[in-house]
């Protein structure tokens, strides 16, 4: 078995600083034209984090028109892996997993590996995950020996999507970071990972050459449109195969990376079936739920710092530190902030600490202190911690997480900033140990919810 990689505790040498978040009704995707060329030998390498998982999460694709077209995916809706390809309107190569792959809240690396001038037909097709071939397939067609496939050969390549039929229409959901093509070579795995010391499977830098057409992603720059060496599509290999943007902004350049994930909200935790996108970090509630969306993150000690955009107040939303993936508020311990009208609760206990309700896109600051059981909350402002807080007497050796739920018909929009923003932040703030992106201060001794804070303080 195969098993997600959490990510980012323990120093590899080798950091991954950006990921590109990928939203599936955005029709996001990066292209590249070229000369069409017969080719028959090619890699992609890629580690990846799920948005929805009902979703597609298309990797990367090449297409000449309908007849002439295929992609890489993983997941698909079902949470199968695999390549759909079709030349001259007769598929050339299909495989399709037996297993599943649907975990939101870790990194999966994958390495597509092709050559089809290979002489035994299951070498043609090989697909690597977290380092370890995958063979378990339900259906395997290998492509003809020598074949040049259109996700090899064509003018037009994609990453973040795949032409359905006559334009780009299979997209991905999720987080890419670390994206090899690597043009006229068939390599393994342990060319772009290894394993360290504690068995797990981490990224390491790729060495070797790119060939012509070959590039490399990091997602160091944020400009969009053209192709170009400062734009989000720009190739790092020294190549100069810069790929163009297509419906991407500046936001969707991450910190949330396979060397430090960050946490997010849980589609598999979301009791009222609220709406997830943005790699997970916008929620629409579900009206008059009284039902919970959590985060992927749970935390029994430490100081944390998050802020909740409120882009649509709605009715009755509130954001809760929970120690349960409850459907009610009854007969549990957390901490719960109505956005709507600015009253702290405990416990179904309404506290003497009330505030001002939020109006649209004002931010909401939550400062929680888990070893001594107290949280604060600010509205549009820094959060003095050494005053007197607005929740406490939470327990202290229980485990918390974070969520978002509604009470009322009209519901409300919340981006969810752990340290990982999907909204623009106009003056950008870090906590101590230099992560996380926040539009307000970090309260000293509290930090940004990712695996490399957590390792140290949680």
């Amino acid at each position: 078995m195969v098993f997600p990689i959490v990510g980012g505790t323990q120093s590899t040498g080798y950091e991954i600083s950006n990921s590109l978040r990928f939203n599936n009704n955005d029709t996001a995707y990066l292209n590249i034209s070229r000369s069409s060329q017969s080719n028959t030998t090619g890699t992609f390498s890629v580690w990846t984090k799920m948005g929805v998982p009902s979703d597609d999460n298309v990797l990367f694709g090449g297409h000449t028109d309908v007849n002439n077209r295929g992609y890489i995916y993983f997941s698909d809706p079902d949470g199968y892996v695999g390549i759909f390809s079709r030349t001259s309107g007769s598929a050339d190569i299909a495989y399709n997993s037996n297993g599943r792959f649907r975990d939101p809240s870790a990194w999966y690396h994958v390495v597509v590996a092709i050559d089809t001038t290979q002489g035994t037909a299951g070498n043609r097709f090989k697909m690597y995950i977290n380092g370890t071939q995958y063979t378990d397939w339900g259906t395997a067609t290998a492509p003809s020996q020598n074949a040049s496939l259109p996700i090899l050969n064509k003018a037009a390549q994609t990453v973040g999507g795949g032409y359905g039929s006559s334009s780009v229409s299979s997209m991905a959901d999720s987080y890419l970071a670390d994206f090899y093509y690597i043009d006229g070579q068939q390599l393994d795995a342990s060319n772009f990972g290894e394993t360290n010391d504690n068995g797990v499977w981490i990224p390491k830098k790729y060495l070797g050459t790119y060939g012509t057409n070959g590039f490399k992603l990091e997602f160091q720059q944020t400009g969009t449109g053209t192709a170009s060496a400062s734009t989000i599509g720009a190739d790092t290999s020294g190549n100069d195969n810069h790929l163009t943007s297509n419906n991407l902004a500046a936001t969707d350049v991450t910190v949330d990376t396979p060397t430090n994930n960050f946490c997010t909200l849980n589609p598999l935790a979301n009791a009222g079936g609220a709406t997830l996108s943005e790699g997970n970090t916008k929620c629409v509630g579900a009206a008059a739920s009284d039902k919970n969306t959590f985060s992927t993150f749970g935390l029994t000690k430490g100081k944390w710092y998050f802020e909740i955009k409120v882009t649509d107040q709605g009715a009755r939303g509130t954001i809760f530190i929970s120690d349960t993936e409850h459907n009610s508020y009854t007969g549990t311990n957390y901490a719960g902030h109505q956005t709507w009208d600015g009253v702290s609760y405990t416990s179904a206990t309404a506290n003497s600490n009330v505030g001002s309700g939020a109006s649209d896109n004002d931010i909401i600051c939550v400062a929680a202190d888990l070893d001594n059981g107290q949280v604060w909350y600010a509205k549009n402002g820094n959060i003095d911690t050494s005053g007197t807080a607005n929740i406490t007497g939470l327990p202290t050796t229980t485990t918390y997480r974070i969520s978002q739920s509604e009470s009322g018909s009209s519901v409300s929009t919340m981006e969810h900033n752990y340290g990982n923003p999907s909204f623009s932040i106009s003056s950008g703030n870090s906590d101590a140990n230099g992560y996380g992106n926040f539009e307000y201060a970090v309260p000293s001794g509290y930090y940004a919810l990712c695996t490399k804070n957590l390792a140290e303080h949680g």
